[in-house]
C-alpha cells in the first residue's frame, strides 16, 4: 500500500506540526479545520517552522520553498479527505468527538485510504468500533513539538492490517522520524511512562520535597532527560495531561490517580505556555520562573 497524498484533520497544536513534517517528507498534503482563523494560523506557524529551520541551517531555502508548494488548506473535513491515500485526525482527546469523526472520515474517505489518529492515550479500538473496515485503522502518535520531535509510535489494534501497519511505518520514515510498533494498550509506551513520572512530580512539589525547578534539574541533569517533567507539562499543556491521566486511572487503576496539586491548576486556568502561566509563569513582566 503506498501513500501519495495526507490529509491531516485539525489545525491545532498537533495538527499543523503533522502537517509540517508531511509537506517536508514529500507528501502533497491538505490540513483542514472547520475553523478559518485556525488554520490562517496553522500556516502562519508552518512558514515561520520552515524559516527556523533554514536559519538554523537544517534546510535550505529551496527545499522550504517546495514543502511550502505541498500544503493546502480547506475549512472543510469534506473537502480535505476524499482523495487523500492517509488521513491523520489531531482533534481534541475526547471519545465522543473521535467517535463521531471516524464515522465521517469512513463515508468520505476513498475506500483504500487508512484513517489514522494521533491520539496521546485513548483506545483506538474503541473509537474505530463502528467501522466497517476496521483493518486500516491505526494510531499515529507525533510528539510535540513535531519538526523537533523523532518518534512516531505505530499503534496497532487487533484489527489493523499488516499493510497499514507498513504503509505507516514508511511515511514515518520519510518524514525523517523514527517508530515504534505498539499493541494497543492505554497509554502505549510513552504517555504511560510519561504520566507516572509527571504525576510523581507533582506529588513531590505538593510535598515540599523540592522546588518545581531542582525538581526538573534533577531530571534533567540526574536522568538525563531533555526536559524536566514541569518543563514539559507546561509544553503538552496541563489539561491535556491531566485527561491522559482520568483516562489511565479509569483503565489502569489507582497509581495513575491525577495529583490534587495536577488537578488545582487546571481549575485555576494554569494550562501551561499556552495561558501564560502552568508550573512556571511565562508573563513578560515575570520571565520564566516557578509559579508554583
Amino acid at each position: 500500500m503506498e501513500v501519495k497524498t495526507i490529509a491531516v484533520v485539525g489545525a491545532g497544536t498537533m495538527g499543523r506540526g503533522i502537517a509540517y513534517a508531511s509537506a517536508l517528507g514529500g507528501y502533497p498534503t491538505v490540513l483542514g479545520d472547520i475553523s478559518e482563523s485556525m488554520l490562517q494560523k496553522a500556516l502562519a506557524w508552518i512558514r515561520d517552522a520552515f524559516e527556523e529551520g533554514v536559519r538554523r541551517g537544517k534546510l535550505d531555502a529551496a527545499a522550504r520553498d517546495t514543502a511550502l508548494t505541498r500544503i493546502s488548506i480547506v475549512a472543510s473535513f469534506e473537502q480535505a479527505v476524499p482523495y487523500a491515500d492517509l488521513i491523520i485526525e489531531a482533534v481534541p482527546e475526547e471519545i465522543a468527538l473521535k467517535l463521531e469523526l471516524f464515522a465521517r472520515l469512513e463515508k468520505l474517505a476513498k475506500p483504500s485510504a487508512i484513517l489514522a489518529s494521533n491520539t496521546s492515550s485513548l483506545s483506538i479500538n474503541e473509537f474505530t468500533r463502528q467501522l466497517a473496515s476496521r483493518e486500516r485503522c491505526i494510531g499515529m502518535h507525533f510528539f510535540n513539538p513535531v519538526p523537533k520531535m523523532k518518534l512516531v509510535e505505530i499503534i496497532r489494534t487487533p484489527h489493523t492490517s499488516d499493510a497499514s501497519v507498513a504503509a505507516c511505518v514508511n511515511v514515518s520514515r520519510a518524514m525523517g522520524k523514527e517508530t515504534v510498533v505498539v499493541n494497543e494498550a492505554p497509554g502505549f509506551i510513552t504517555s504511560r511512562i510519561n504520566a507516572l513520572i509527571g504525576n510523581e512530580a507533582f506529588a513531590m512539589l505538593e510535598a515540599g520535597v523540592a522546588s518545581a525547578a531542582d525538581i526538573d534539574k534533577a531530571v534533567r541533569l540526574g536522568l538525563n532527560h531533555p526536559m524536566g517533567p514541569f518543563e514539559m507539562v507546561d509544553l503538552v499543556g496541563l489539561d491535556v495531561r491531566l485527561k491522559i491521566l482520568e483516562y489511565l486511572h479509569a483503565t489502569l487503576g489507582e497509581k495513575y490517580k491525577p495529583s490534587p496539586l495536577l488537578r488545582q491548576y487546571v481549575r485555576q486556568g494554569r494550562l501551561g505556555r499556552k495561558t501564560g502561566c502552568g508550573v512556571y509563569d511565562y508573563s513578560e513582566s515575570s520571565g520564566t520562573s516557578s509559579a508554583g
